[in-house]
């Protein structure tokens, strides 16, 4: 079994703020970073960190070479990835006194796959393994057809949010990594109430599919069919809360790679985001 992180890369540029920008406001920011990052690349890195073999594929721009050799250090196999054209995707992050963050995204060489690139990539891999997207690349749909055609588990972490979800085959997703906004989205309900009740919405639209439904401070929920599990966070002194929920996708699939239970994954992953959260920045 191989598992594909068919992903965006991005460089990020984080902020240290007082507070977050207000409208009209200008204000100086007390430190300035640039690092990589991006919800694909974010996940790689958990992945192998995590003991996993993955492979990473997407485009990056010219100024982004230094995004494979971070994954590579990490032991991400990058052999799949390709130099695409103009700015590689990037992000501009705020975060606050609090450890809470706030990030505006642009696409650039993330948006640029196509069709004969997903074919490429996707020619590599076979029946039995795994597929892991998120929506900061473009062709998410066709990638997902694609990949359970071929019979391959397909992961999808439906952040950001999804501007029209009818408009992907999400029948054809195995497990959602979704956050309780994300998953109401999905499901077509309101994020108000019982967490439960917004979990039993997106499992009765996706009957087929394990839900992983991240709740911030209040933990996480799994569900699949008749099961249910749930584990609380492991409380720590929130530093930066950038790559949080990546580095909890990347340790939880990880775990069920290597064919641990799921109240054993969702233990793993849970500390591995507590630890995350103890220090600044994503990737690193």
């Amino acid at each position: 079994m191989k598992v594909l992180n068919f992903g965006s890369c991005n460089i990020d540029y984080v902020y240290q703020m007082e507070h977050f920008i207000r409208p009209g406001e200008t204000a100086p920011c007390t430190a300035l970073s640039a690092g990589c990052g991006g919800k694909g690349l974010n996940q790689s890195i958990a992945l192998a960190k995590a003991g996993t073999e993955v492979y990473h594929a997407g485009l990056y721009g010219a100024e982004g070479k230094f995004l494979l050799d971070k994954m590579q250090e990490a032991g991400v196999d990058t052999s799949l990835m390709r130099l695409g054209e103009g700015a590689n995707g990037h992000a501009i992050i705020q975060v606050e006194r609090s450890g809470q963050n706030c990030i505006i995204l642009y696409g650039g060489t993330n948006r640029q796959i196509t069709q004969d690139y997903a074919d490429e990539v996707l020619s590599h891999f076979a029946a039995g393994d795994v597929l892991v997207l998120q929506n900061e690349i473009n062709m998410v749909g066709e990638i997902i057809r694609l990949s359970h055609e071929k019979g391959c588990r397909v992961v999808f972490n439906a952040s950001p949010i999804p501007g029209k979800p009818e408009e992907l085959p999400l029948e054809l997703v195995d497990i959602f990594m979704v956050n309780e906004l994300e998953a109401a989205a999905l499901a077509g309900t309101s994020t108000e109430g019982d967490f439960r009740d917004i979990l039993k919405a997106l499992q009765k639209k996706y009957p087929k599919a394990a839900i992983v439904m991240t709740l911030g401070k209040e933990g996480v929920f799994y569900g699949y069919k008749e099961e249910f599990y749930s584990h609380p966070i492991f409380k720590v002194n929130a530093v930066d809360t950038t790559a949080a929920g990546d580095t909890f996708c990347g340790y939880f699939l990880a775990a069920l790679c290597a064919e641990k239970s799921v109240e054993t994954a969702l233990r793993e992953a849970s500390a591995a985001s507590a630890m995350a959260v103890s220090a600044k920045g994503a990737a690193p």
